[in-house]
């Protein structure tokens, strides 16, 4: 995509819709913009006004999508231009530098976290993998790929832009390497295990690193107990119960290819194969069949795929995470765990709680909040952005 020249269009918002740009929100939607004539290439740099024309931000222009704009800076001063984006990645990079996360696959770009909104960069070993999510960040792509190679020096790096959320942004979806192939059959590290790694194929960009500190987690609490885990994927959760000393573990997902890298995570790990089992089959279903059979679990594991994409979902979704709660709050025994989580932005962390909370009044029992999960460290969350905290989750207890 050519780069714009060095005008920059002016859109000024509606009266009264500049409040959440002074909270610094990222985002402006379709709505609150009065006129955006000026501009003429998608993704490119506009300089945003309140109606009176006072300097509210430097944005990307994004003409198919709500999401109107999305915010640069706010700083009047800043020039939008390479050197602008070099430094943002130079301090990305260093934050994650200077954390310990126990794992040599971590996140170096965390979208609007980072000052990047629609950027997703994960690392696993000695491969990058980009995501692309929004017009703004397809403009500055060129520019962002030639700076990442030469700040990480990495010489494998391969593009996931393949979900939904490129058709929104009047974008195609792409997958494929951009430099570099990929390893055959690579494995990372994380809290003493190994994991396969399916880049090409798998969900997100691979892995679910977001989970890396919940994980561990569960290791420190399945002791002894008969585990219950929900959507395993490849088996995050399942490797570590069972390397926590678990009882038993059975493990549902509805894909075969990620199970059959999930048994081989196990063997590969010298995990005790005989304590496990691997079910391909609908968990809701599943489920209703444990509760017919009087089955009874120690520590369930609900990490559901995303039930609510946007706010258009969250009544339908909401019904969804009730319903699948309340089975697994009917399946544990008294004293056993659940760890349940939401991975959709669209469901606000006060209304998972009442969703458990209703789950609970339901399956007439009494649970105690025992612990919160959140993403981890390398997926921060910006203060005057609560959409992105999308991922949050709870660790019950079943009381009486």
């Amino acid at each position: 995509m050519k780069l714009q020249s060095t005008i920059i269009p002016i859109f000024r918002l509606k009266p009264g819709r500049e409040k959440s740009v002074h909270r610094r929100h990222p985002w402006v939607f379709s709505g609150a913009v009065e006129s955006e004539a000026d501009a003429n290439q998608p993704g490119q740099t506009v300089r945003v006004e309140s109606s009176s024309g006072k300097f509210l931000g430097y944005a990307a222009w994004s003409p198919k999508s709500q999401i109107r704009l999305r915010f640069w800076s706010f700083n009047e001063r800043d020039k939008i231009d390479e050197n602008f984006f070099y430094s943002r990645l130079q301090k990305a990079l260093s934050y994650r530098s200077s954390s310990n996360m126990a794992s040599n696959a971590k996140r170096l770009v965390h979208g609007e976290a980072d000052g990047f909104p629609g950027l997703i960069i994960d690392q696993y070993n000695q491969v990058l993998v980009l995501q692309f999510l929004s017009v703004g960040m397809e403009y500055w792509r060129e520019v962002l790929i030639r700076q990442l190679i030469d700040l990480t020096r990495l010489e494998c790096v391969f593009e996931r832009s393949d979900t939904e959320v490129r058709r929104l942004e009047g974008l195609e979806r792409q997958c494929g390497s951009i430099l570099g192939e990929l390893p055959p059959n690579f494995v990372i590290k994380e809290h003493g295990l190994e994991y396969y790694i399916d880049v090409k194929n798998g969900q997100k960009t691979g892995f679910y690193l977001d989970q890396r500190a919940n994980r561990a987690k569960i290791q420190e609490i399945s002791n002894n107990r008969e585990v219950l885990n929900c959507f395993c994927y490849t088996g995050g959760f399942s490797l570590n119960a069972l390397r926590g000393g678990a009882k038993f573990v059975t493990s549902i997902d509805s894909s075969g290819q990620a199970l059959k890298m999930a048994k081989l995570n196990t063997k590969m790990n010298g995990l005790q194969e005989e304590k496990t089992t691997w079910m391909e089959a609908d968990v809701f279903e599943s489920l209703r069949k444990f509760r017919d059979q009087g089955r009874n679990f120690d520590l369930v594991i609900l990490d559901p795929p995303k039930f609510a994409p946007t706010k258009q979902n969250v009544e339908k979704a909401a019904r969804a995470y009730k319903d699948i709660n309340l089975l697994a709050m009917k399946l544990l025994n008294l004293g056993g765990l659940l760890a349940s989580f939401s991975c959709s932005g669209a469901i606000s962390p006060e209304l998972f709680r009442k969703i458990l909370a209703s789950s609970a009044e339901d399956a007439r029992h009494d649970f105690l909040i025992i612990d919160t999960f959140s993403a981890d460290q390398d997926h921060p969350q910006l203060l005057s952005f609560p959409e992105g905290e999308y991922l949050k989750g709870i660790l019950l207890q079943k009381r009486t």
